[in-house]
C-alpha cells in the first residue's frame, strides 16, 4: 500500500474533486529584509505550478527592499504601506489578492518549486478544506534540520480543540480567500501569534485543514529571525487563546481543553519570565505578580517566586532554555 501523501481530517460525506484549477496569491510580507528578499521572490517565481500573482507587502522598511526586487518588477505586485505589523501587512496582501487561495511565504524563507504543485494537488481533491499546508524544513545556518511536523505534528482529528494546544498547521499555509474575509482577516492587534489567531477563528467556525506531507516550504532559523522575547511570544499566544473564549462558534464541551491550554501557556510564559531573570537581564519584580496571578500552573508558581526570592536556588533548579536553533541541531 502506498504512503499517503497528505493529511486531512475525514470528510463527513463524500467529497468531489474539483474540476477546475485553483488559483494561489503568493503574498509576502517583507520589513527590514532587503538581505533575503529576493531569494524568497525568486523561489516564488520558480514554482512548476505557477502562482496566480506574487504580492510583496513592504510594512514600511527602511532598507530599500525595491533595490533588491528590481529584477521581478515585471512579474510581481509590490505593495507600500506604514509599519503596521505582520497581521497588518497580511491584510493588505489580502485586500489586494484575486486568487482562490492566499498562500503565505515569509520574506527570509524559501518555496521548494514543487509546493504550489502540491498545494493545487491536495485543493484538487479535498476542495472542501479551508486551510491546505505542506509540512516545512528547518535550515539552520544553511544546514538542513527536522522538519515542522517532527517538532509539532499535524493533527487530524478533532481539530477544533487541538489548535488550543498547538498550532499544528504552521504559520505559512494557503487560505481559502473567501473564508479569510469572511472572517475579516488577521488580528492587527496581535504583535505575533496572529496566524495563530486565524487558524482558531477559522476552525471554530467550521474550517478544516490538510497537509501535504512533503517538506516543501523551508523555514531559515537565524539571528534576527525569531521573536526577541521568548516569554512576550508565550503570553501573546496566552492572550489569542483567552480571545477564543469569546468565539460565539465555541462549543460548551470544548471550553474545559481551551481554559487548559490557556493555564499552560500562561504557565510556559511564566518559567519563560523567570528563566529571563535567572539567567538574563529579565526584571524579577513582575514574578511575585504572575506567582499570585490566575490560571497558573503550581509549578510555575513556585518557579516564579523562586527566581524573585532565591536567584542562586532557583538556578539549581530551573534549567536554561535553549534556543529554537539549538533545539534542531540537537534534533530533540
Amino acid at each position: 500500500m502506498s504512503e499517503p501523501k497528505w493529511l486531512a481530517p475525514t470528510p463527513p460525506e463524500p467529497v468531489e474533486p474539483r474540476d477546475d484549477s485553483p488559483r494561489f496569491s503568493i503574498v509576502m510580507a517583507t520589513y527590514e529584509a532587503a538581505d533575503t528578499v529576493a531569494r524568497s521572490v525568486e523561489s516564488a517565481l520558480a514554482q512548476t505550478y505557477p502562482a496566480h500573482e506574487v504580492l510583496v507587502v513592504d510594512d514600511g522598511s527602511s532598507d530599500h527592499p525595491e533595490e533588491a526586487l528590481r529584477p521581478f518588477a515585471d512579474r510581481i505586485t509590490l505593495i507600500r504601506k506604514e509599519n503596521g505589523g505582520g497581521a497588518s501587512a497580511l491584510n493588505a496582501g489580502m485586500d489586494a489578492a484575486s486568487g482562490d487561495y492566499l498562500a503565505i511565504l515569509d520574506a527570509d524563507d524559501a518555496y521548494d518549486p514543487r509546493r504550489l504543485e502540491a498545494l493545487a494537488d491536495l485543493a484538487g481533491e479535498r476542495p472542501d478544506l479551508d486551510l491546505i499546508t505542506t509540512d516545512a524544513r528547518f535550515v539552520v545556518d544553511e544546514d538542513e534540520g527536522g522538519t515542522f511536523a517532527t517538532y509539532t505534528p499535524f493533527v487530524t482529528e478533532d481539530q477544533r480543540t487541538a489548535i488550543f494546544e498547538s498550532c499544528f498547521v504552521g504559520g505559512w499555509p494557503a487560505i481559502r480567500l473567501s473564508r479569510l474575509r469572511e472572517i475579516g482577516g488577521f488580528d492587527e492587534g496581535l504583535r505575533t501569534g496572529y496566524d495563530w489567531d486565524c487558524w482558531t477563528r477559522l476552525l471554530l467556525t467550521g474550517s478544516q485543514a490538510g497537509m501535504a506531507i512533503d517538506p516543501y516550504y523551508r523555514y531559515y532559523l537565524h539571528a534576527g529571525s525569531l521573536t526577541t522575547s521568548r516569554a512576550s511570544s508565550l503570553w501573546d499566544r496566552a492572550t489569542l487563546l483567552e480571545k477564543a473564549l469569546e468565539n460565539p462558534g465555541l462549543r460548551n464541551e470544548e471550553r474545559p481543553p481551551l481554559e487548559s491550554a490557556i493555564r499552560m501557556h500562561r504557565s510556559r510564559a511564566t518559567v519563560a519570565e523567570a528563566q529571563d531573570a535567572i539567567y538574563g537581564s529579565g526584571p524579577k519584580g513582575p514574578l511575585l505578580r504572575r506567582a499570585c496571578a490566575p490560571r497558573i500552573q503550581p509549578r510555575a508558581r513556585l518557579t516564579a517566586l523562586a527566581a524573585a526570592a532565591a536567584p542562586p536556588l532557583a538556578r539549581r533548579l530551573v534549567p536554561q532554555d535553549r534556543s529554537a536553533e539549538d533545539r534542531v541541531r540537537e534534533g530533540s
